[in-house]
């Protein structure tokens, strides 16, 4: 007898005559793509396609050769697909359960193709018809709250997170699928949250789970109210904020049950990786989102980010399929230069291992290392935006400078302003991690220092820092913008920068006695300001020389002018002085100690100007400052996640050997 072999859903014979022969479940899809009600002539048609395995390259392909003319001649046939498809959630046989999800899943991918320039209002007609939608969606809904929440199969909830990612990702903008307004309307957020807080079901959906909800966080967040925002902001996780350390260095991870926890384990497992590796970094932007919307909306999150715990376990994440090239899950590199690593901290008794802030940081000192790349330019960008609110959070700042609670931190070099990788940073210096990663001095990183700062400021907290690294990258960054004046003006008001990098000087000036260390520190100050005069000078030179001009940076530049009084009466009062001892005393060039020597014997006639406003700060808005940014990001993450929603992802030969019982 001639053997068959099966190609694209056709079964062919192994004969001469190579005559195919459609598998039965392609035959009967064939009848559904017809005008007339394939039950007509068949009652049981559609409780034996459910028995069928689902041929999805073949529903998808088929869907997706139909011009729209001919997608809306079968229009009822999909709508009966679509809802029998819901019905058949609810049936106690896994396999029509199965068979049901994985044809919701290709019906939204096919019909997704046909509609790709219009709204998700389209796609609700073709799916469901708009007279039906809101009853169908309710039902689907509560169908997949109930599989989510069963204690049933793993397989299943990951093909329900996966039937709801197709969902939420089925327009490339988010805020413009209509389908969502379903969702938002039928909340799954507890089903997510049980996932999340169950560690079981973190390991297998976690990923999934902590995407869906970072994504449907940001549909329409600046329209109107989003349950999932909501619902976030107000969680309040006794059990996780209860949590005694010693549970987390047992490594008793069934205890930690809350959802603050939950998200703290997924987060900090994500960020275990080979962040050298670009895909890593792209598919982090989800996680990286996930975490700053709980850092951002729910204060309590703070709080979990300082409890100590070991390094994360391990969670599976989806990779990009990547034809010939097998690659390696994300937490499962070997260790390498550009890994972060427990094995590379040595344990201490008094020193605790981890939390997830000191992970979080870790991994942003990888991430800061190459911003050419989009992705990680997004990512590193998200980065500082999660250190501005940590940096604005009283909790936070407490943590950060706490001399009882010691780690060790092991950093990345990050375009040469970082220790090499491996360097310790032990005690009170958790809080130099972000003065570090701030020595990029960007906009936002100067405004991530001041924030330290005038948490220290109204504290009194004398942090035990280098403090001449900054101010070393502080004075470069003026030489740079000076150097490359013509050009950078052309795109950019390079005086908001330097304003915010004379501000910053000027606090240490005014404020310095009530947080540098020592007294010695302060004369340190003066000696960096006099030994670099030469940079201010030409900075007032600029700036005063575009402020006389009638342009469009006469008021920006004038504000540098008046912020340079003080480093500006500094120099004058001190130069002179120092140019007198050194004559006095016949020396050509004196030492750093000689010239530390003539500041502190002449502050006492030192006048400097009070001003105003330097312990304070303009606390940051989303909303007002970065909506374009995070549109652009989340629009970013959905297209990745439904180009990673491939067929291999959605492959049955798990789910029917979970089932192989079942006849």
């Amino acid at each position: 007898m001639a053997q068959a072999e099966k190609k694209g859903g056709l079964l062919w014979k192994s004969s001469a005559s190579k005559k195919p022969l459609k598998e039965k479940v392609v035959l009967m899809y064939d009848e559904i793509f017809m005008t007339e009600d394939p039950s007509k002539c068949s009652p049981r048609f559609w409780e034996e396609l459910f028995l069928m395995k689902v041929n999805l390259e073949y529903l998808e392909s088929k869907l997706e050769s139909l011009d729209g003319e001919e997608l809306m001649k079968i229009k009822d046939n999909i709508n009966c697909l679509f809802q029998h498809c819901i019905q058949a959630l609810g049936e106690e046989h896994p396999i029509r359960v199965v068979n049901a999800l994985q044809t919701l899943c290709a019906l939204i991918r096919g019909v997704h193709q046909k509609n790709k320039s219009t709204s998700g209002f389209d796609i609700i007609n073709m799916l469901m018809g708009f007279d039906k939608a809101e009853l169908c969606m309710k039902n689907l809904m509560e169908s997949l709250d109930s599989l989510l929440c069963a204690e049933g199969s793993e397989s299943l909830k990951s093909l329900c997170l996966k039937l709801l990612l197709c969902l939420v990702t089925v327009t490339d903008n988010i805020s413009q699928n209509t389908i969502l307004e379903y969702v938002m309307i039928n909340s799954i957020f507890e089903a997510i949250l049980q996932i999340l807080s169950n560690p079981p079901s973190r390991r297998e959906h976690g990923y999934d789970a902590v995407v869906l909800l970072a994504l449907l966080v940001n549909y329409r967040k600046y329209e109107s109210v989003n349950p999932y925002i909501v619902k976030l902001s107000i969680v309040d996780d006794e059990a996780t904020l209860n949590v005694s350390n010693q549970q987390y260095k047992d490594k008793e991870e069934e205890h930690q049950s809350g959802f603050f926890s939950a998200l703290t384990n997924m987060v900090g497992s994500m960020f275990i990786a080979d962040a050298d590796e670009k895909i890593s970094v792209q598919t982090n932007e989800a996680i990286l989102l996930a975490l700053y919307e709980a850092v951002h909306l729910n204060r309590n999150f703070i709080t979990v980010l300082a409890q100590s715990h070991p390094e994360m376990g391990l969670v599976t994440v989806p990779i990009s399929p990547i034809p010939t090239t097998p690659v390696t899950p994300l937490g499962t590199t070997p260790p390498s230069s550009d890994v972060i690593s427990s094995a590379e901290l040595p344990l201490d008794a008094d020193v605790q291992t981890s939390n997830l802030l000191i992970t979080f940081l870790k991994y942003s000192s990888i991430v800061m290392q190459d911003t050419k790349d989009e992705h990680r330019l997004h990512s590193g960008k998200l980065c500082l935006i999660i250190l501005t609110c940590i940096a604005e959070d009283q909790y936070a700042n407490a943590f950060l400078h706490d001399d009882n609670v010691n780690f060790r931190v092991n950093l990345h070099r990050m375009r040469d302003t970082l220790p090499s990788a491996g360097s310790s940073l032990p005690g009170r210096r958790k809080v130099c991690l972000i003065i570090l990663l701030s020595s990029l001095c960007s906009r936002r990183c100067i405004q991530i220092v001041h924030k330290l700062l005038c948490y220290q400021k109204k504290c009194r907290v004398r942090l035990h820092y280098t403090w001449r690294e900054l101010w070393s990258a502080l004075i470069n960054l003026l030489k740079f913008l000076m150097s490359n004046e013509t050009v950078l003006l052309a795109k950019h008001n390079i005086f908001t920068v330097a304003l915010l990098v004379v501000n910053l000087f000027n606090m240490f000036i005014t404020y310095g006695d009530t947080f540098l260390p020592t007294p010695s520190s302060y004369d340190e100050l003066y000696y960096e300001i006099i030994r670099m005069h030469q940079n201010f000078d030409n900075l007032y030179s600029m700036v005063l020389r575009l402020s006389t001009n009638a342009g469009q940076w006469k008021e920006p530049a004038s504000k540098v002018t008046h912020a340079l009084v003080n480093i500006r009466a500094i120099i004058n009062h001190f130069n002179p002085k120092i140019e007198s001892y050194a004559a006095v005393n016949h020396i050509s060039q004196l030492s750093e100690e000689q010239v530390l020597e003539v500041v502190r014997s002449n502050y006492d006639t030192l006048t400097l100007k009070l001003q105003d406003g330097l312990d304070q700060y303009e606390r940051y808005s989303e909303q007002h400052k970065e909506a374009a940014f995070f549109k652009e990001l989340v629009r970013s993450i959905s297209i990745n996640v439904r180009r990673n929603l491939a067929f291999n992802t959605l492959s049955q030969e798990v789910l029917l050997k979970e089932f192989s019982t079942i006849s």
